[in-house]
């Protein structure tokens, strides 16, 4: 496939699928329990390819922290985007025209980290980049313009992207609902039809 993200095309070769589900029997407690251990996991899987995948993944990953729990007995599991895993400082160009709608540095362990929110006009979407480097947010301007195949962002690393390993974390809103540089990237069980449906697959959009 041709992945517009990275502005490269991503073949058996350079990439590869990664599940992080629920019904991953590999994914054990003691590896998406522990940052060190969940890390190691990843480069292990990835290697030297950029590892993908996600979209309305149920991950137990989410259940060790506490932002994502929304009762004693009820978490948000249920992933909204698609991740890339890879080095951190590796770049990321905007899929589609468009225009800087929002960012902003979501702090706290497991969040986004530095976010940016793009608005596409003509595919009447926004996208969402988030896990990014600290520096990317300095020169943004609310209404910048942001063509097709620019140079927008990078991967950050674990100690500004909410401690997670080295990825971006990439979704499409259909109405951001009053957010301003974020939006749920996480939903319960119980909220995913419309969350299904405001934050629709990037594949429909051949961006990958």
């Amino acid at each position: 496939m041709i992945d517009r993200l990275f502005a490269k095309p991503l073949t058996d070769s350079t990439s590869v699928s990664l599940d992080l589900s629920a019904t991953n029997l590999d994914l054990l407690p003691s590896i998406y329990g522990n940052a060190s251990a969940f890390n190691a996991y990843i480069e292990a899987k990835i290697g030297d390819k950029i590892g993908y995948g996600g979209y309305l993944e149920h991950r137990v990953i989410y259940e060790t922290y506490a932002n994502f729990e929304t009762s004693s007995a009820d978490f948000r599991n249920i992933h909204l985007g698609m991740d890339f895993w890879t080095t951190a400082g590796t770049p990321v160009f905007a899929p589609l025209d468009g225009v800087v709608h929002s960012f902003m540095v979501n702090d706290g362990a497991g969040n986004y980290g530095p976010t940016i929110i793009l608005h596409h006009p003509k595919a009447n979407i926004y996208s969402l980049y988030g896990h990014l480097s600290m520096g990317d947010l300095s020169q943004l301007e609310v209404g910048m313009p942001i063509s097709a195949g620019q140079k927008l962002c990078h991967l950050g690393n674990q100690t500004e992207n909410g401690g997670w390993p080295p990825h971006l974390h990439f979704q499409l809103i259909r109405d951001m609902q009053g957010f301003q540089g974020d939006y749920p990237g996480v939903c319960a069980k119980r909220d995913v039809d419309f969350y299904a449906h405001n934050c629709p697959d990037p594949a429909s959009f051949g961006i990958v």
